[in-house]
């Protein structure tokens, strides 16, 4: 059976020996990269530096949630707002692949700046498993390209560190269960929204995901069972609505809602249709610019969690 605890010590300890100057860590708000922040953090002290950095890309709160969590759990941390250069990066890139590779570019980037700045030579991510696994390699397909990983330029001028790098997201959330941060924060992909947005990404789009993105967690949040997972993808489709009694032709948004224990495989959530009607309302209702909604019931597989 795992034992956060033991694992915890036994990480802190492999840090301490292999880490031999300071780090800075990639902090995305998610829970992975959370639990590898204090994992660090307990193993290096002030010689780590958390890096939480605003892409433009990110949900409504997610700073304000990031600076909370991160300075409950005591780790040192910072905040960056680079949403002008990720916009700029995707400006004209269509293709999901090129997508993540150009986040993960980005991101690197930044954090060799501010690697500099620290005075740090290693970079610790909160790779886990399925990361790897679906960024292929070797005699394994690539599914998907995560930014962490198959994103990740040739040439990186930071050691990379990554010690959840063995784990699914079943252990990582007992982890996060024994530093008493939320377990059932739902995951959240380090490319942020951009990976949500079929096609081109462009700030009007990604205001538009936004905004939709809390009316379904707003909605979902009052569920008596929450799913593992629930997000608002942005079509590049457009189809004609009526909004009063004029002719729209708007964006279509697809819902969709999984259950996993470990990211692997997942099955789509049967929300009640009661709940999938008031979801549409207000989101048509709330966002004129949307004329369409539509519910995901694919599992994984055939389909992967996120679209992109």
């Amino acid at each position: 059976m795992f034992s956060p605890e033991d694992f915890v010590s036994s990480a802190v300890q492999k840090i301490k020996r292999e880490v031999t100057g300071r780090a800075v860590i990639a902090v995305s708000g998610g829970i992975d990269s959370t639990v590898a922040a204090k994992i660090v953090s307990e193993a290096l002290g002030p010689d780590v530096l958390a890096v939480y950095v605003n892409t433009g890309l990110m949900r409504l709160g997610e700073e304000e949630e990031v600076k909370r969590t991160l300075s409950k759990l005591g780790v040192n941390h910072r905040i960056l707002d680079e949403e002008d250069l990720f916009l700029s990066r995707l400006r004209g890139v269509v293709d999901p692949e090129r997508k993540r590779k150009e986040i993960g570019r980005a991101f690197i980037d930044v954090f060799e700046r501010e690697a500099k700045e620290f005075s740090a030579q290693y970079l610790v991510q909160g790779t886990i498993a399925p990361d790897w696994i679906e960024s292929g390699g070797g005699l394994r397909d690539t599914i998907k390209s995560h930014h962490n990983v198959g994103g990740l330029p040739e040439v990186v001028h930071l050691k990379i560190v990554e010690p959840l790098r063995d784990l699914y997201k079943d252990e990582v959330r007992d982890i996060a269960e024994y530093y008493g941060i939320p377990r059932m924060r739902q995951p959240f992909p380090g490319p942020g929204l951009a990976v949500r947005i079929i096609g081109e990404v462009t700030k009007e789009k990604v205001n538009l995901l936004r905004k939709a993105t809390s009316i379904l967690e707003n909605n979902i949040s009052r569920l008596d069972e929450i799913p593992w997972q629930y997000f608002v993808v942005l079509l590049a489709d457009r189809s004609t609505g009526v909004h009063g009694d004029r002719r729209v032709y708007g964006s279509t948004v697809a819902i969709r809602c999984v259950n996993s224990s470990d990211g692997m495989t997942a099955n789509f959530s049967p929300i009640p249709p009661e709940v999938l009607a008031k979801i549409s309302r207000d989101i048509t209702n709330g966002i004129p610019e949307i004329s369409r909604v539509v519910y995901d019931i694919t599992d994984k597989p055939p389909g992967t969690i996120e679209w992109e």
